[in-house]
């Protein structure tokens, strides 16, 4: 999606047109979750936070400027706000060694390393059986959160064959995870 694309969903979601920001969801959501997830290291909290942040961009889209910035850019700089204002509200206050402990034993047990250990291993050994390059695009979309188009650019292929490339991949890990 360009920018062009996304500055004219915006431009619509700020008359209110609900069809729009279900197309600019659909289209972004994966890239500002991506952000959200990277700064927050925490699914259920950056899947929150990306609700929220929509919510801001339905708010506050008519003050989106065209011309002054990138719309994607405006976008991730909303994401990136919240979810830096979300770590600075959740941040302890511890007041005692008392809580300081009780945060400490919040680590995870043995049997449940174990278990993550285990499933990280299978996760390497099924990417291990992409080629190379397809695991690098896999990597770079859901691990980094680029974009089709920046891993087309990336890789010097065609968007369409970016997107078949990620979907084969993905295909093919999850067949291989439920053996």
């Amino acid at each position: 999606m360009t920018n062009d694309d996304v500055a004219v969903l915006l431009s619509r979601v700020a008359l209110k047109d609900r069809s729009a920001f279900s197309l600019l969801y659909s289209r972004a959501g994966a890239k500002l979750f991506a952000i959200c997830l990277r700064i927050l290291k925490d699914r259920s909290d950056a899947e929150e936070a990306l609700q929220d942040i929509f919510v801001k961009i339905w708010q506050r889209a008519d003050s989106f400027a065209a011309g002054s910035a990138s719309p994607m850019a405006w976008l991730t700089v909303i994401a990136r706000y919240h979810c830096i204002d979300r770590l600075r509200a959740r941040k302890p206050v511890g007041n005692s060694l008392d809580e300081a402990a009780e945060i400490a034993d919040l680590s995870p047990d043995p049997e449940e390393v174990a278990v993550l250990h285990g499933e990280g291993k299978r996760i390497d050994t099924c990417m291990e059986q992409l080629d190379s390059d397809r695991a690098r695009a896999v990597r770079h979309a859901y691990v980094e959160g680029l974009s089709y188009q920046e891993l087309a650019d990336q890789f010097g292929v065609p968007l369409n064959t970016m997107r078949t490339w990620l979907r084969r991949s993905l295909l093919k890990l999850r067949e291989c995870l439920d053996t």
